[in-house]
């Protein structure tokens, strides 16, 4: 059974409120018999999308491969939330990392966290990005460490968008009894994920990159990449699968998991929506599984929860979701649900990126780990660059540090579901 064709119908968004709400670009051609480029390029979301953009600007012969349509995956179901850094806080690359390093790649993350902003600006892309993004603690000790962290980060990182909140204020912000304070973070931005993917799909096509949907690839190796009806020959390929990588390369399959995660859309809240929030930003909290919310522009709640492992999304995507939801928002119970979809994500172990050379001519990048909005937007382009003899920003991402997950493919889902069951419950708990 293959990811890519277990929770939809091949060549069709999912039912979500972003695909509602998105003009889609009329199909583009599948794949048919034998084409050369200088750069192949496997999947369509924000990682491939950007790397094609980045090399037709740049004149390279592009062709992009995707199964379904661009930006079908995690691209075009995401939370929004553009998010400060990597996926690891500061803390914690200082003590897996060191100082010097963790602070080149708090630099490389704020690079990805402009890129995102640049393209938008450049290529004209409406989708509705806003400034903000606050997390929450729901007990004092989660209070203090975010309250920690952004002292660190004023003072060590010389960022002054961070700001700390107590209850009173944070409940200024967001009037949620879980929350007893938290942070918020002034220039990270939340968008409309799927519009952005579309938008990228758009300039990469304008600038001269060929893209084949319904192109679903079955085997890549060093100079050629094939799929059922045609195959490319290219000097260089990029991986840019990420969740929905399959077993193309078993180098990332050894240390990048795909998890399945969901989002809900009530109906419009109008008056309500104050209830959720008083200004227009998105919220994250600080459990192991994470709640992250924000308002649509049509003033809905946009909330994300829970986590699944496996192929198969549960049957009642509102109910799993609902239960989080509930326990953030108790004032809001009965509310009604529009839409419930759900997506396929990658994780690493150390919740950093994987890029690597995976074969001689082949890069390769996935398992943002929930941070992949400016992440795989970023690895795209730094791919790119490599591609065309700029790996400076490359290397230094691929030299993080990436073990394989305990027993490979066999044990990684059952290990990985019974350690997020323990955190579940921890969360639960309260410890």
């Amino acid at each position: 059974m293959n990811l890519l064709f277990s929770n939809d119908k091949q060549g069709h968004y999912p039912e979500s409120w972003y695909a509602a709400t998105s003009d889609f670009l009329a199909p583009f051609e599948a794949l048919r018999g034998e084409v050369t480029a200088d750069v192949c390029i496997v999947g369509a979301g924000y990682t491939g999308l950007s790397a094609a953009l980045e090399l037709a600007r740049a004149g390279r012969r592009v062709v992009v491969l995707e199964a379904h349509r661009v930006g079908f995956g995690a691209s075009g179901r995401n939370g929004g939330q553009l998010g400060s850094g990597q996926r690891v806080d500061q803390q914690g690359l200082e003590k897996l990392l060191g100082r010097e390093d963790a602070a080149k790649y708090w630099d490389l993350g704020e690079a990805a966290k402009a890129l995102v902003k640049r393209l938008i600006a450049e290529h004209g892309i409406d989708c509705h990005l806003k400034p903000g993004v606050a997390w929450a603690g729901s007990s004092a000790s989660q209070v203090a460490d975010l309250h920690r962290y952004v002292e660190l980060l004023q003072t060590r990182y010389g960022y002054a968008t961070a700001e700390a909140l107590d209850a009173e204020g944070f409940h200024a912000l967001c009037p949620s009894p879980d929350y007893k304070g938290g942070m918020i973070d002034r220039d990270a931005a939340h968008l409309h994920p799927l519009r952005f993917a579309l938008g990228l799909a758009r300039a990469a096509s304008d600038a001269g990159a060929v893209i084949h949907e319904s192109s679903h690839v079955h085997h890549v190796e060093p100079g050629l990449v094939q799929t059922g009806k045609g195959r490319v020959k290219a000097e260089h390929v990029i991986l840019a699968g990420n969740g929905y990588l399959g077993g193309l390369s078993r180098k990332v399959a050894a240390r990048v998991m795909p998890i399945n995660n969901f989002i809900v859309a009530t109906e419009p809240l109008g008056d309500r929506a104050a209830q959720v929030l008083t200004e227009d930003v998105a919220v994250a909290d600080s459990r192991f599984v994470v709640n992250y919310f924000r308002l649509s522009h049509d003033r809905r709640l946009l909330f994300g929860g829970g986590e699944s492992y496996g192929y198969r999304f549960p049957a009642d995507i509102a109910a799993k979701v609902r239960r989080p939801m509930d326990e953030v928002f108790p004032h809001l119970k009965g509310v009604k649900i529009d839409y419930a979809w759900g997506g396929t994500l990658a994780i690493t172990l150390k919740r950093l990126p994987y890029m690597a050379r995976v074969a001689p001519g082949v890069l390769s990048a996935s398992g943002y780990s929930g941070h992949g909005l400016g992440t795989a937007t970023h690895a795209g382009w730094l791919m790119a660059r490599a591609v065309m003899g700029e790996a400076e920003g490359f290397d230094t991402m691929s030299a993080l540090p990436a073990p394989v997950f305990p027993g490979g493919g066999a044990l990684r889902t059952p290990l990985l579901a019974l350690a997020m069951s323990w955190y579940g419950l921890r969360d639960r708990l309260g410890l």
